[in-house]
Parts: structure tokens; C-alpha cells; sequence
């Protein structure tokens, strides 16, 4: 783990790597930990996802959003937090393995896991057969610098909605950290400033010829992820006898 990050993101599914995109863009310096055990992971094919009218293996999607998160500038690790505390600065997040990384923000997208949340005075846990984190309409917890994205928050199981309010809480952490961001957009060259107009913070303006290498660039990538890929199988639930 590293010593320190702007911002630390609990939990690597759609939730979670989807706020990590956008703060990671907007030039935060961001963490995710990933125990990889997403609930996404035991979906047999992802059908309600838009942009895949045939579906999706669940998995890949996974694996593209997390390649994603990564293209971006966030920093995956491979761990599972097992106790988060507030300090002065922010907060400290403590790792099974023993160690530990400084953060000035965090975000919280574990499903139902509010464990590591016990010794953060002000979390309120609501317990409705599973744990959630009570949060304002825009993933905020009761503690400054701390929010809650995806399941954990309350929200309803389809990954397409975790999706959307991991980007909606990663968008409130840096309207709340008064970052220098409007809103993420590459728009056609001229766009803001053919009407005299700058550009905003967090858009980008781009020539056609740049415009056509990067939708080269991203059909190919395209192309090289889904041509073949190694499928893994789903995940059983843990109840399921002999798992």
C-alpha cells in the first residue's frame, strides 16, 4: 500500500471503481483497495447493462471497468481493509495484511461490509437485515471527508445503479474538495472557445484528427478485449452445498 492518497476508495465493484474514474481524472490522487470479491463476480451473464444489448460476461465487465479505473490514474491494491479511523488530517486505513495508508477522503463501496467503519464515530449504520450506511442524497455520511457508494448506501442491487452513484458520489467528493472540475467532457475543437468562451476545468476540446485516433484507438481496444477473451466462471454463493 502507499503511505498516503487524496482519496481512498473501500471496495473495487462498479460502486467503487466508477467514483475512482472520475476523482482519479480529476487529477485526485486515488487509491482503491480490492479484496476481488465483488458480488458482480457470481452474475452467470450481465443482461441489463446499457451499451451490451446481447449482454455481457460479468466478470469482463468488471475487469474493463477496473482497466478503466487504472487508465484514469487510480491505484488498485489487492487488500481488504479491516479497520478505518479518523485522524486530524483525514483518515487512516488499516489493512488484514497490517499495513496502512493515509487518506484525506474516502469512500466506502463494500455492499453491506460496515466491519472496518466500527471506530468512526458518527457513521450511522442502519440495520435492515443487512447493514447500510445512512447517507445524504448525495452519498455523504455523517462524518466530513466520508461517503458511502453503491449497495452500501442503500441503493438497489443492479449494477447499473451502483454504477451511476459510485460516478455521482466521486463527483461530490470533488465538488466538496472544491477541486478545480466542472464536469468530465471532450467536446469537437472550437466547442468553448469559438465562442470566446475558455475552457472549462475537466473538459477538453479535440481536432477531428484526434477525434479519429482515439476512436481508433478505442475500437481496437475494443476489439482486443472482447475477441477471445479467458472467461472465468461465475462465482456460486457461499450457501450452496459444497461450496
Amino acid at each position: 500500500m502507499p503511505e498516503s492518497c487524496d482519496v481512498l476508495v473501500i471496495g473495487g465493484g462498479p460502486a467503487g471503481l466508477s467514483a475512482a474514474v472520475f476523482t482519479a481524472r480529476a487529477g485526485l490522487d486515488t487509491v482503491v483497495a480490492d479484496r476481488g470479491d465483488s458480488i458482480l463476480r457470481r452474475n452467470a451473464h450481465l443482461e441489463n447493462f446499457p451499451g451490451f444489448p446481447w449482454g455481457i460476461d460479468a466478470r469482463l465487465l468488471l475487469s474493463l471497468m477496473a482497466e478503466q479505473a487504472e487508465a484514469a490514474g487510480a491505484r488498485r491494491q489487492a487488500v481488504e481493509i479491516a479497520r478505518l479511523a479518523a485522524t486530524a488530517d483525514g483518515f487512516r486505513a488499516e489493512t488484514t495484511d497490517g499495513d496502512s495508508v493515509e487518506a484525506s477522503r474516502a469512500i466506502c463501496a463494500t455492499k453491506n461490509e460496515v466491519g472496518y467503519l466500527a471506530e468512526v464515530e458518527g457513521v450511522e449504520v442502519l440495520d435492515r437485515g443487512k447493514s447500510y450506511v445512512a447517507v445524504d442524497d448525495r452519498g455523504r455520511t455523517g462524518v466530513s471527508g466520508l461517503y458511502a457508494a453503491g449497495r452500501l448506501a442503500g441503493k438497489p442491487h443492479q449494477a447499473v445503479v451502483a454504477a451511476g452513484h459510485g460516478a455521482e458520489v466521486g463527483i461530490t467528493l470533488l465538488e466538496d474538495a472544491e477541486a478545480p472540475f466542472y464536469h468530465d467532457w471532450v467536446v469537437p475543437d472550437a466547442y468553448f472557445t469559438g465562442r470566446e468562451r475558455d475552457v472549462p476545468p475537466g473538459c477538453e476540446e479535440i481536432d477531428d484528427p484526434e477525434r479519429r485516433r482515439r476512436s481508433d484507438a478505442s475500437l481496437q481496444a475494443i476489439r482486443d478485449r472482447l475477441d477471445d477473451p479467458e472467461l472465468e466462471p461465475p462465482e456460486q454463493h457461499p450457501s450452496v452445498a459444497g461450496e
